[in-house]
């Protein structure tokens, strides 16, 4: 288990992540005043079968949503077990839309893509950059913003749930594990 809080003058944020391999539908509570957004993240995070708790309070919208997923982020990267899948893609159809998530969880960021809200384009790109992860989200088809943006979670919560998939063997990776050693200097 795993708590990280955030705090600024803009936003209060406490994320406990419990566990990171849920069977079926994970455990995921959401509370950040933004009723809308705590629907998607917790079912992102259900989804992705990551068992957690956010709380989160702020003073504007955007600052609450992104400072949210960065912090979601950073906390799923430090819980990352040593052997994962790492690559992860998932299509999802909701209604009228069909979206596809394709994650790879290696330690680079990089995000492509764009749902039908500039906000929530912007909250995936912070996800991803504070995951360390490489995010493609490609938007098939739809005309529902909300189903579109909605499958656009799901997608995302579901190709994440297939990287963080232990191997129990070695790391999916030519070069190793990239470990970096940080220390205080007087």
């Amino acid at each position: 288990m795993k708590k990280l809080a955030r705090r600024s003058k803009e936003t209060q944020i406490v994320v406990v992540v419990e566990s990171l391999t849920e069977a079926g539908l994970a455990n995921a509570t959401v509370q950040t005043t933004l009723p809308f957004f705590d629907h998607m993240l917790g079912t992102l995070l259900r989804y992705a079968g990551i068992a957690a708790t956010v709380e989160a309070q702020g003073d504007l919208t955007h600052h609450i949503m992104e400072d949210v997923a960065i912090t979601v982020g950073r906390a799923i990267r430090s819980s990352l077990p040593a052997a994962l899948a790492r690559y992860g893609d998932k299509t999802v159809p909701m209604d009228d839309a069909l979206v596809q998530a394709t994650i790879d969880v290696g330690g680079r960021f990089y995000f492509e893509g764009e749902l039908p809200n500039r906000l929530h384009t912007h909250v995936l790109r912070s996800f991803s950059e504070a995951l360390g992860a490489t995010l493609h989200l490609r938007v098939h088809r739809g005309k529902d913003r909300h189903h579109i943006i909605e499958a656009g979670y799901k997608s995302v919560g579901l190709a994440l749930r297939e990287a963080l998939r232990a191997t129990g063997e070695g790391i999916f990776s030519s070069k190793g594990s990239v470990v970096f050693l940080e220390e205080e200097l007087p």
